[in-house]
């Protein structure tokens, strides 16, 4: 009932409004351990959008260097390619990042280097890199870190450090939909003194103190960075949820999903045709992913048994990453040049890629336990049902079923 614009006015439900949607910035940096005082939190849509705003401002030319990795979700390659010239340190068969490539290819470039864009951990293999010993190599060749945290935040704590600190870290984002929180919110927290420089990528209602009709006067950070009506029930959803995730303490939700983790792995590694990607033994620097294939049986139509048999809902495909599992699949250049083209002329019936099952703090060994018997199953190839390809897709339906769209055409039929 107290729902209304913030920033907007003197009413009761704009001003309770506001307050909550405040407190939620300052609820959103502490979680992360930014000091309020140094660094700003900006709402935007999600991390895709965060990532997007933030190489926007860097005024970033062809001529400068962006250090990233093979192992980056599209969302934080894609955003500095269009601006700079990005080099991709690889990564080892087991998926993790070759860090000797890293330190050199920092040294390498020092001066040219402007940022050094990494995930805290991989949405494929749940790999936590060492960011803070990246950040520090960063500093020391005088350039700045930005960490794509979206798949560890729910996991893992989070402390950037103090801005004056060598390790801190300068850019970090996230998505509210991975925290267990609604769609539609995600965050970039970085200096203060960085987004007071410039004008903002995006402009309109909420980010000006006066406007002429020849000039316009741009309010202080974050309001700057935050252009139009922003997703307030959002936002405040989201604090909610990091509220609760510091009640039960991020240690131990990391303890959990590891001792999970654990007890998944031991079982499939006993499972005959299951092909596991990623670490194998030591998960306390992994989050609660597990990427795997079945032998035989394309990964489309794996997840489809699992869904519609064993009413589990897992990934399938190249969780937009392509490059990282691609190399992790050993897939060969010349591999990769025929699946580009099939896949560009409609047809992704061969697409390349995997499975992924993801564990979050609220799973238990109950549900591993299912899991398992459920790919067993599928492993023995007691499908009960029959599957037809979509090659246009690339995914498995079962026979008889209805679609979206053939709902759809059949309605419009009727009505004609």
């Amino acid at each position: 009932p107290w729902y209304s614009g913030v920033h907007r006015g003197t009413g009761l439900k704009s001003v309770v409004s506001t307050d909550l949607f405040d407190d939620a910035h300052e609820r959103i940096a502490k979680f992360v351990g930014a000091d309020p005082e140094q660094n700003i939190v900006v709402m935007v849509k999600n991390t895709t959008e965060a990532i997007n705003k933030l190489s926007n401002r860097f005024g970033l030319t062809k001529d400068d260097i962006v250090i990233s990795t093979q192992m980056e979700h599209h969302s934080n390659d894609l955003p500095w390619r269009k601006y700079a010239t990005v080099i991709h340190v690889g990564v080892e068969d087991d998926g993790h990042l070759k860090l000797n490539e890293m330190r050199d290819a920092i040294k390498k470039y020092r001066g040219k280097c402007k940022v050094v864009a990494i995930n805290g951990a991989s949405n494929i293999t749940g790999i936590c890199n060492p960011i803070h010993t990246i950040a520090r190599w960063a500093h020391e060749a005088g350039a700045l870190i930005s960490v794509d945290a979206a798949q560890l935040a729910p996991h893992r704590k989070i402390n950037i450090l103090p801005n004056d600190h060598p390790e801190h870290i300068d850019f970090i984002q996230f998505s509210a939909h991975k925290m267990y929180a609604p769609f539609g919110v995600g965050v970039l927290i970085g200096p203060k003194t960085f987004f007071e420089q410039g004008e903002p990528d995006m402009v309109g209602g909420g980010v000006v103190s006066v406007v002429t009709l020849d000039e316009a006067h741009w309010n202080e950070p974050p309001h700057r960075e935050e252009a139009g009506t922003p997703n307030v029930p959002g936002a405040i959803a989201l604090a909610k949820v990091i509220s609760m995730l510091q009640e039960i303490g991020m240690d131990a939700i990391a303890e959990h999903e590891t001792k999970l983790l654990e007890y998944a792995y031991a079982k499939l590694k006993k499972i005959p045709g299951v092909i596991l990607y990623g670490p194998l033994d030591d998960f306390r620097e992994k989050v609660g992913v597990m990427a795997f294939n079945v032998d035989g049986i394309d990964h489309s139509l794996v997840a489809s048994v699992f869904s519609n048999e064993g009413g589990i809902g897992l990934r399938n495909g190249c969780f937009c990453a392509h490059p990282y599992v691609k190399r992790l699949l050993k897939v060969t250049h010349e591999q990769d040049e025929y699946f580009t083209k099939r896949m560009l002329s409609g047809d992704k019936s061969e697409m390349p890629g995997m499975v992924r099952a993801s564990l979050g703090c609220y799973n238990n060994e109950e549900d591993i336990d299912t899991f398992i018997g459920e790919l067993e199953r599928i492993v023995r190839k007691e499908i009960k049902g029959e599957y037809i390809l979509q090659e246009k897709e690339g995914a498995y339906v079962p026979k008889g079923f209805e679609t979206a769209a053939s709902r759809n055409a059949l309605h419009l039929q009727e009505m004609s």
